[in-house]
């Protein structure tokens, strides 16, 4: 039976099957089990769910409505959510797989992804989704950091054979870049910051020295909020249709996912709705 909080949104227990180490810095919890049949699959391929931890010591048991907590608990108490994209869906075998990115015991799921174990579970709501890449246009862009390459992989795999393009993935290293497919007309080009740290205008400066053909494109930008306002300067300068560009910040430098974007507290994605949080002009 499906379960769901009071706005209607829909939640599952997973049970961890197994975790795959991808890199050094990244790794895929592969999970399964009855609560599979709770998750409803769509057809996008930067489809995201909401990661409930709830904080020990509370007895909090799921489906966890957060509305309908913040009337009885302290902000404080409520379940943290992390959003993350889901990897891959495998309807037959009933699994999912969820890609985290790892640096040490720095944020919260990271290092939670890090000690999963098989057995394990944890709760899921969604999942949500906007984009799936389209086929009836000439050329494809892809950019964006870690955080975008599981929703980039997912939107390479499902591209046409015959696709061309361009994806821009910036990593730390070579070394620590996770194996991507793609049809053989889209290049995949790694922008690597080299222990430089975070620079918005990295990936824009990598984008705008490439190939830009004469032709109709599809635009899947996302990742650093700062770097994707330096990109978005970029794609509009140069004419994009914006109805063919789908563009966001999934995180922001400095700041955590509980200000920036799905906050635990009282004022969901209170920075997004801020002229901080913007990404269009």
């Amino acid at each position: 039976m499906s379960t769901k909080t009071s706005r209607g949104r829909s939640q599952a227990m997973l049970t961890v099957q197994r975790v795959e180490w991808l890199t050094d810095h990244m790794v895929r919890v592969v999970a399964g089990g009855p609560g599979f049949d709770d998750f409803h699959n769509n057809e996008f391929t930067d489809r995201y769910v909401k990661i409930y931890f709830a904080r020990p010591g509370l007895d909090l048991r799921p489906p966890f409505d957060v509305k309908a907590l913040r009337k009885t608990m302290d902000p404080g108490g409520l379940p943290v959510t992390r959003t993350y994209t889901v990897r891959w869906v495998d309807e037959a075998s009933k699994t999912l797989a969820i890609d985290f990115v790892v640096h040490g015991d720095e944020g919260l799921a990271g290092p939670w992804a890090a000690s999963a174990q098989p057995g394990d579970t944890f709760v899921v709501g969604g999942p949500g989704g906007k984009y799936a890449p389209t086929e009836d246009v000439d050329w494809h862009l892809f950019a964006g950091d870690e955080s975008a390459i599981p929703a980039i992989g997912a939107a390479l795999e499902a591209l046409p054979a015959d696709a061309v393009g361009m994806a821009y993935l910036e990593v730390d290293s070579l070394e620590l870049a996770p194996e991507v497919k793609a049809p053989r007309g889209v290049e995949i080009r790694l922008v690597c910051r080299a222990g430089e740290g975070q620079n918005p205008e990295r990936l824009r400066d990598a984008v705008a020295a490439g190939p830009w053909p004469d032709a109709e494109m599809e635009v899947f930008a996302h990742g650093e909020r700062a770097a994707m306002k330096a990109l978005r300067k970029l794609l509009k300068g140069r004419g994009v249709d914006r109805h063919r560009i789908s563009l966001s910040g999934y995180w922001a430098e400095g700041r955590t996912e509980d200000r920036f974007s799905p906050a635990s507290g009282r004022y969901p994605q209170v920075e997004k709705r801020e002229p901080i949080g913007q990404i269009a002009d």
